[in-house]
């Protein structure tokens, strides 16, 4: 039989627009993303008596559903079974967590075999051959994989797994819907067990239990009973992409893990009969006989991933397609796994220290020590402010504002969007690498899917005339003379990066002469740094007797749409510039410098002799290095929600203690000047 339209679409709100769901499960009522998401999916939920056109939902085979399936059998009303995706949450849900998605059945349940669920249909029915769509597929297998993403995906990547060559056998809770459905039971994974000794002889055994029977919350079907000295139970949160690298097998029942193994490389030999087994990429013991038709890795994880479930955005309430809500879980596991253990943090301002907070210390707050001995006697990991980081913190990640920062000045003392932490180095400082500079050499090399997220970044970004503090005003150069237009940006004095990154040209004097040197007959605009007008940082200068346009107040990326080049120390106009197709020069090492795609005068360091495209950059840059903040939600998250944060301005701004405060700052910053200038 074939699908209508409203059944491969994944926005699609069901059969019916608004249709209405008896429910008799109190967890429909308690939880308040499950009755959005049903309710962005076109469902209305009801208690009471269902009427004709009405439905009855239940969820999965969870103890409660008996009362659903008994009111639709008297009443005659369709069935709607309701479920968690397959990428959930960090962790197991009975601790409160919301889920990502939901899988919404209307024919039947995904684990149960005795008839035909809505995805065995798609994957028995549904073309799979749109190229398109099977890209998006292979792009977000790999995002997966990468980014070590699961149903769970609350553990550390980096936890140790056991060497390689190992045969991994899959547990699972007593009493899973997916295993009792199968007609399974701990007979069954014992056979299983024997099946895995016996296909792989001299090879260890590796049990891997479940997450909730690790935590004791539910039992699995293996015991330490079943453990001897070529048969190990591993119980630690790993992650299941690790062990899948290290397996010469894998022995499943039921589990999600068998489904991701597939993702993996793997031929995951089954044991019961999940909705992934039957379509030639698994060896099943109990075959489905109507399961006739050979997938390939990617039409399985479209049919099952891309099209079946409903998808949530939690930073924009609605639904979404599956690459956003990967991006969604990838930001907060990316927070869970550097955050969890709690840290201690050092050089940190007292104005900085709740944004810190709200940032880092979601699991457990921050401890503030700026003694080195007593930040180390914590045992936590620890963090130190880049720009304040002395003898001693050394082995301290270093941390400084990211480059889609905020709507208005750090100096102003402006909560971050965005920060960077750096356990190597810090991006401005080119005398020793930094993660950054990782991250972009990663990057000579993209996938498609990468590069077309990069392009798309670059595009709203520029659309949108995003910079790093999205201050000043329009500068019209309407009037200025035909010739070449070179931008020349002012720095802060004592800014790190000119600091550590410039030698011969290394002030905003020398640069605007260098500028005019190489350019006598250029139009040149220069404009100085937003901190240095604002009074808060030291770099003013005379400009008037080599510059011919002086863009006080003005919008950087404003400015970059109306010149031909840009010449600069360090920058990030630099960078900002490339990201518009503007030709830079540099006159110092900026972290932008020596990838081939500025023309550097300065002395960039030798180890950066990789060629890399401007959409890698830009994705190491902007995607792979900072962490993001959501002002509205309260979560980490990916890029492109700050984008459209900064867009509809939906910012925060300092409070009036902290204007008060910045203001004191700039009024003591200026007396300095003046001293200095006697």
């Amino acid at each position: 039989m074939a699908l209508g339209p409203e059944t491969y679409d994944t926005h699609a709100a069901g059969p019916d627009k608004d249709r209405r769901l008896f429910v008799y499960n109190g967890g429909f009522l308690k939880q308040r993303r499950l009755r959005r998401i049903l309710q962005l999916a076109g469902y209305s939920l009801h208690l009471g008596r269902p009427k004709e056109g009405d439905a009855v939902a239940v969820w999965g085979n969870s103890p409660t559903a008996h009362r659903g399936l008994a009111v639709a059998a008297k009443y005659e009303a369709p069935l709607v079974r309701v479920e968690d995706a397959w990428l959930r949450s960090l962790h197991p849900g009975r601790g409160g967590e919301p889920p990502l998605g939901l899988l919404i059945d209307h024919r039947g349940a995904h684990f149960d075999p005795a008839q035909p669920s809505d995805l065995e249909i798609l994957l028995a029915e549904h073309p799979l051959d749109d190229t398109a769509l099977l890209n998006r597929a292979r792009g977000a297998m790999a995002r997966m994989a990468k980014a070590q993403l699961t149903k769970y995906s609350g553990f550390d990547p980096a936890a140790p797994v056991p060497p390689p060559g190992y045969v991994l056998v899959i547990d699972q809770t007593q009493g899973d819907a997916s295993v009792t459905s199968s007609e399974a039971d701990r007979g069954r994974f014992l056979e299983m067990l024997v099946f895995a000794q016996e296909e792989h002889p001299g090879a260890k055994v590796i049990i891997k239990s479940h997450p909730e029977t690790a935590q004791g919350h539910r039992a699995g079907y293996f015991t330490d009973k079943d453990v001897n000295n070529k048969i190990s139970l591993l119980t630690d949160p790993v992650s299941p992409w690790a062990l899948f690298d290290g397996a010469v097998g894998v022995y499943t029942v039921s589990s999600q893990l068998g489904f991701e193994a597939i993702f993996a490389g793997h031929k995951p030999r089954v044991f019961g009969k999940p909705f992934y087994a039957g379509w030639g990429l698994t060896t099943d013991e109990f075959p489905v006989q109507r399961r006739q038709r050979t997938l390939t890795r990617a039409q399985l994880f479209a049919a099952a991933m891309i099209l079946y479930p409903k998808w949530y955005d939690p930073y924009r309430d609605q639904l979404c397609e599956l690459e956003t809500a990967i991006e969604a879980q990838a930001a907060q596991a990316r927070a869970w796994r550097e955050d969890h253990r709690g840290w201690v943090a050092s050089g940190m301002r007292m104005w900085k220290r709740g944004p810190l907070n709200k940032i880092f210390g979601q699991f457990k707050p921050l401890i503030f020590k700026d003694d080195p001995a007593e930040a180390r006697n914590t045992g936590r990991p620890w963090m130190v402010w880049s720009g304040l980081a002395q003898v001693g913190h050394e082995d301290a990640v270093r941390v400084e504002d990211g480059f889609l920062r905020s709507k208005g000045l750090g100096a102003a003392l402006v909560p971050p969007l965005s920060l960077v932490c750096d356990d190597l180095g810090i991006y401005y400082d080119p005398s020793r690498p930094s993660r950054l500079e990782k991250w972009i050499e990663t990057r000579a090399q993209m996938r498609p899917d990468q590069t077309a997220r990069a392009r798309a970044l670059i595009a709203a970004l520029t659309k949108a005339g995003l910079s790093k503090y999205n201050i000043g005003v329009a500068s019209q150069l309407g009037d200025a003379p035909v010739q070449k237009r070179i931008l020349v940006p002012g720095q802060v004095a004592d800014d790190a990066s000119v600091r550590l990154g410039t030698q011969d040209v290394g002030d905003n004097l020398a640069l605007l002469q260098a500028a005019r040197a190489a350019n006598p007959d250029a139009y040149l605009i220069y404009k100085p740094h937003p901190d240095v007008e604002a009074g808060l940082r030291d770099g003013a200068i005379d400009a008037a007797d080599l510059a011919d346009h002086i863009a006080s107040g003005a919008d950087p990326a404003d400015l970059l749409g109306q010149v031909d080049e840009v010449w600069t120390m360090t920058s990030l106009l630099g960078f900002e510039a490339l990201l518009r197709g503007v030709p830079v020069v540099t006159f110092g090492a900026p972290f932008y410098a020596g990838w081939g795609l500025s023309d550097d005068r300065g002395d960039v360091p030798p180890r950066r002799r990789v060629d890399v495209p401007l959409e890698g950059l830009v994705h190491a840059v902007l995607i792979d290095y900072p962490r993001y903040f959501d002002p509205q939600t309260g979560l980490p998250c990916p890029v492109e929600v700050i984008v459209d944060r900064l867009i509809a301005g939906e910012v925060s701004a300092p409070g009036l203690g902290l204007r008060i405060l910045s203001k004191l700052q700039g009024l003591r910053a200026s007396r300095a000047h003046l001293w200095r200038g006697r």
